[in-house]
């Protein structure tokens, strides 16, 4: 097989596979602590505008750091309403979505273009130019941010107590951890890097912002949660192989060749396919925090 062809397929996965782990990485912290958010969908979507918008006034750098910060906001709601508040995780996650989807369709046709709005080049990140294709720095991102929040999770006091919080918040507040505050902290930097992620879907892979552009990327990052058990180091094995399936279909949708033998639609629905075989596959022996998507209250 030819080493180029080779090549070019494994970097298009490693671009398909960075918004599904940084998404992912985030909700581990997040159900870790004792929340878990379906609302990854919803804070990719907005992210992606808002890092689109920030780019264009400041540059990609900006951009970034404006999705990190609108998905930073998102979690903070998130967060208050299911800690202060005793809000329905599963509630307030598909209120950001819902949200998100209507917010962003409405924004686009206030751009200009219904529908699509187009990130210039000069205001998207730049890559490195390699023999089979661009490469995103935001590439090695995706992949040390797991290694960090594995080492956070499992090797700092920090990361005790986070565990702590979702396992047994009782044990937890007898030792004096505030529940509360650092779930919410929690939950809130866990949506961060699904702002990130979207950002870096509008600003550096995609190059545009339309009102599909998550796709579906924030459920898949659900599954690769459930697929990783909350271990961090498996996130960064699921995210490749659903981001490998991503690029697959994307890659054959441009072959016509290739659709002459597999109709590019049939190929289009493996990403989702493939997260429903392991999800059913794994989702019984998966061990969740044993107080995740309870309020805590204190007696």
């Amino acid at each position: 097989m030819n080493l180029e062809f080779v090549g070019g397929i494994l970097l298009g996965s490693l671009h398909a596979m960075v918004p599904i782990t940084l998404s992912a990485s985030g909700e581990v912290i997040g159900e870790s602590a004792g929340l878990f958010n379906i609302g990854l969908e919803g804070i990719i979507l907005v992210s992606a505008m808002t890092g689109a918008l920030g780019a264009e006034a400041g540059g990609p750098a900006v951009g970034l750091m404006v999705g990190l910060g609108t998905g930073f906001v998102i979690g903070l709601i998130f967060g208050g309403v299911c800690t202060y508040l005793k809000g329905v995780q599963l509630i307030a996650g598909v209120g950001i979505n819902l949200f998100a989807a209507g917010m962003v369709a409405f924004w686009l046709i206030h751009l200009g273009v219904p529908g699509h709005h187009a990130v210039a080049a000069e205001n998207q990140l730049v890559n490195i130019s390699t023999p089979y294709g661009a490469f995103s720095p935001m590439i090695l991102v995706a992949i040390a941010l797991p290694v960090f929040i594995y080492i956070l999770l499992f090797r700092t006091k920090l990361g005790l107590k986070i565990r702590a919080v979702g396992e047994n918040p009782q044990a937890a507040d007898v030792a004096g951890i505030k529940i509360h505050l650092l779930r919410l902290l929690a939950t809130a930097a866990g949506a961060s890097l699904a702002g990130l992620a979207g950002a870096y879907l509008s600003i550096d892979w995609l190059g545009s912002v339309t009102k599909e552009i998550s796709a579906g990327r924030g459920f898949i990052a659900l599954a690769t949660v459930v697929f990783s058990g909350l271990n961090p180091l498996l996130v960064l094995l699921g995210g490749f192989i659903f981001g490998f399936f991503d690029n697959l279909a994307v890659w054959v949708a441009t072959m016509p060749a290739v659709q002459k033998v597999i109709p590019w639609q049939f190929i289009a629905m493996a990403p989702y396919a493939v997260t429903l075989l392991v999800v059913t596959g794994v989702i019984g022996r998966t061990k969740f925090p044993a107080a995740i998507g309870t309020p805590y209250q204190r007696e």
